[in-house]
């Protein structure tokens, strides 16, 4: 197990403020001293703002690409990895439409952009969100630049994976990310029933999220919890793929996947450490081996990782559609995932990667250290017509529970 990010949460303004930035910095060398003799590898140390709609302001919006340029150039200056401006807001439409020129213009800046929020599916920003997702896809040949944005269902602040952080507050906060699908590989290698592997899980993620716990209280910022979402990186050993084979499915996206992400699901809920964040089975198809290798057999679909997401608590992540994918297209998608995530009230988000010029089934070639190649995943679905394809809002209730 190792932690993925420390994230600082904080609000450094327009024109920024260069002194909150060093603050930061500051404080992110020292939690990551802390950490690290503590005895955890710290992978990187990241910055996420309050929405770049709130800094800067509706009437300045279109200034967001040199804003972005000028923040990365800050983010080298203070030694951190990568920074998150906060989402698009439906309140201001045009946030919506800069967010490509923004990521053309920066390096290591994500975005991200709302959809649907805990009530409310507003179809004009799940358009607007398919639209981003299009224009992404050639800033790079790969369509890497895609790996930068995701669209947001029912997320709530202070959640510390990429690209969905951001903040709310003027006063700054951080929170822990962990890459720990290597524990639930061990946990099911030898484990003789679903009772032993379970509990041995919750145990280790009990003990690493009170040490973890432990460390933040002494660093005298709000510590706002910890990510144990289940994130994996592109080998075997540290594969959720692996993790849900072990459990006894003899290929993940066959029958009995949904039941393992479930109770994986369940056993992160059940371990007692400050919850933040998703907390559950993620399935990023490109940051997994085995994900990437089942979905490049045709075992793992879109609908499959789809239908896991009523069960896990993260959505869709790095999916490899093809190139000519439509706006139109990719609509109804992210309005199946927000239509999930408001009536299982569970947080969701959808990273979606068109990668120019390739087509279902061709092979993906990233040459980046944290993906596994595979193959272009089918996209099911057509443009969507009638009262569905209305530009309006609509409240779409959470399920009540029974009496």
């Amino acid at each position: 197990m190792k932690i993925r990010s420390i994230t600082y949460f904080c609000n450094p303004g327009s024109p920024i403020k260069e002194n909150i930035l060093r603050e930061a910095g500051d404080f992110l060398s020292k939690a990551k001293a802390a950490y690290e003799s503590a005895g955890y590898e710290v992978q990187t140390v990241r910055v996420a703002t309050v929405s770049f709609v709130k800094m800067l302001g509706e009437s300045h919006i279109a200034e967001l690409p040199k804003y972005a340029e000028n923040f990365s150039t800050s983010m080298r200056e203070i030694g951190v990895s990568f920074a998150a401006l906060g989402p698009a807001l439906p309140e201001a439409p045009t946030s919506y439409r800069v967010i490509p020129e923004a990521i053309a213009a920066s390096e290591n800046i994500f975005f991200s952009a709302v959809m649907a929020d805990a009530q409310t599916i507003r179809m004009a920003q799940v358009k607007a969100c398919a639209e981003i997702i299009v224009r992404n896809a050639p800033i790079d040949p790969n369509g890497f630049a895609n790996l930068h944005f995701t669209a947001l269902a029912n997320v709530g602040a202070n959640a510390p994976f990429f690209p969905g952080a951001y903040h709310t507050s003027d006063q700054p906060a951080f929170g822990i990310a962990v890459e720990c699908a290597d524990l639930a590989v061990d946990a099911f290698a030898n484990a003789k029933t679903v009772d032993d592997g379970r509990q041995w899980l919750v145990s280790e993620m009990t003990k690493h999220g009170q040490a973890i716990t432990k460390i933040a209280k002494d660093l005298r910022v709000d510590f706002k919890g910890i990510d144990f979402s289940l994130a994996p990186f592109p080998d075997d050993a540290h594969s959720l793929g692996m993790a849900v084979e072990n459990m006894g499915v003899p290929k993940i996206g066959l029958h009995g996947s949904l039941a393992a992400a479930a109770i994986l699901t369940d056993a992160i809920e059940r371990a007692d450490f400050p919850h933040i964040g998703f907390n559950g089975f993620m399935q990023p198809i490109l940051e997994d081996s085995i994900l990437a290798k089942r979905s490049a057999e045709g075992v793992l679909t879109v609908k499959d990782a789809l239908m896991y997401s009523a069960v896990c608590g993260t959505g869709l992540d790095t999916v490899p559609l093809a190139g000519d994918a439509t706006a139109d297209e990719i609509t109804p998608l992210l309005l199946d995932l927000s239509a999930l995530a408001l009536r299982l009230n569970k947080p969701l988000t959808a990273r979606l990667m068109p990668i120019p010029g390739k087509k279902a089934g061709d092979a993906t070639t990233f040459d980046f250290a944290f993906f596994a190649n595979g193959r272009v995943m089918a996209l099911d679905a057509s443009p969507l017509r009638g009262a569905l394809n209305d530009n309006s809002s609509f409240v779409l209730a959470a399920r009540k529970p029974k009496e």
